[in-house]
């Protein structure tokens, strides 16, 4: 078992360097790979299904009674990083719709689930961190389709009833299932079964990713300069979303530990589910976008990091780190200890983004 565990904690602990490989992988082998593209959807459930153990409903209770920075983290994330990609892409790649539908895509998926590792590592606000991916990650069969209709509906054809009932059975009912377990057996699924099975599920984010790549394949093979031109593109807007909800964060004096939390449910995205939903609903040249980001996401997480912790020292000699007013303050600490626990059972399984 020491063995099983160190495996998962050795997948988990690199995967800024395992994802970027595991693309070149699927570009250089994508006959090979492609065979596990039917596990793929069973693959993600699972996934799902092991990170929601770390959750609670009591989580999400605990955030909705302060829910200002929930709904202005999911604003950001679903509403205004969606929008603004739809804009910007087509400015800068209107002539092609399908890197356009690919870049909303990637930016309309749910908040990544592997955001709690790095809310934990840097003292964020457990509680406001897995509530937030567990709404974003419920809304997901709705909020998706919706936002493609809406943003490209007279663009790209979604089959919206067909994408939102594979969703609920991939993402939103492991979800719902996953945080059910947790309280119904009073947290016993996150201390012993999400640890068990932790490393499996980091076994099947890579299978998933290696899978994933394959469909980008013919592009990286044959890069333009409009495809480099788009993976600029998505490492800069990467970025930007961590940096939205560092600002906004600042700007709205809230306190260091939902700072953190805003900034890594900004900035990290379940790219893992945006890939299986271009791979099944859309051309292959709709995947570039949406796995090219996976070359970035956990490098910028790691680099928003640093950041913060200047920042979070900088404060700290300035006094400034408390709440203007004591009302967002509570949730986090009253939650802060069984919420930590449950993000470090809750990190290992998956790099959704």
């Amino acid at each position: 078992m020491d063995a099983w565990r160190r495996l998962g904690a050795f997948i988990g602990g690199h995967m800024a360097y395992i994802s970027p490989a595991c693309v070149v992988l699927g570009v250089l082998f994508p006959g090979q790979l492609s065979l596990l593209k039917p596990a793929v959807t069973a693959l993600f459930a699972f996934m799902t299904f092991q990170s929601s153990l770390s959750n609670t409903f009591v989580n999400l209770a605990r955030t909705l009674r302060h829910p200002a920075p929930m709904l202005v983290t999911l604003g950001i994330a679903s509403v205004v990083m969606p929008c603004v990609a739809c804009v910007l892409g087509t400015l800068l790649f209107g002539a092609n719709p399908n890197l356009v539908c690919g870049l909303v895509l990637e930016y309309s998926v749910p908040v990544a689930v592997v955001a709690a590792m790095w809310i934990n590592m840097f003292d964020g606000d457990p509680s406001l961190g897995l509530a937030t991916i567990l709404v974003s990650t419920v809304a997901a069969p709705f909020s998706i389709p919706l936002t493609l209709h809406l943003l490209l509906g007279q663009t790209v054809e979604v089959d919206a009833a067909r994408m939102m009932g594979e969703m609920v059975v991939s993402i939103a009912l492991p979800a719902l299932v996953g945080t059910a377990a947790n309280d119904l057996t009073h947290g016993r699924a996150s201390r012993e079964l999400s640890p068990a099975i932790a490393p499996a599920a980091k076994i099947a984010l890579v299978l998933v990713i290696l899978a994933n790549s394959t469909g980008v394949a013919p592009y990286v093979r044959n890069l333009t300069p409009t495809l480099v031109a788009v993976a600029v593109f998505v490492c800069a807007f990467a970025a930007s979303g961590y940096a939205a909800g560092l600002f906004v964060a600042r700007a709205w004096g809230r306190p260091r530990a939902q700072e953190v939390t805003m900034t890594y449910l900004c900035g990290m995205r379940n790219i893992s589910a945006g890939a299986v939903i271009a791979g099944e609903y859309f051309p292959g040249e709709v995947m570039f976008p949406v796995v090219i980001g996976t070359l970035f996401q956990q490098v910028l997480a790691a680099s928003y990091g640093t950041l913060l912790r200047r920042l979070g020292s900088r404060d700290a000699s300035r006094g400034r780190g408390l709440p203007r007013d004591g009302s967002a303050a509570d949730p986090a600490n009253q939650g802060a200890g069984q919420g930590r626990g449950q993000a470090d059972a809750c990190s290992p399984a998956s790099h959704l983004g």
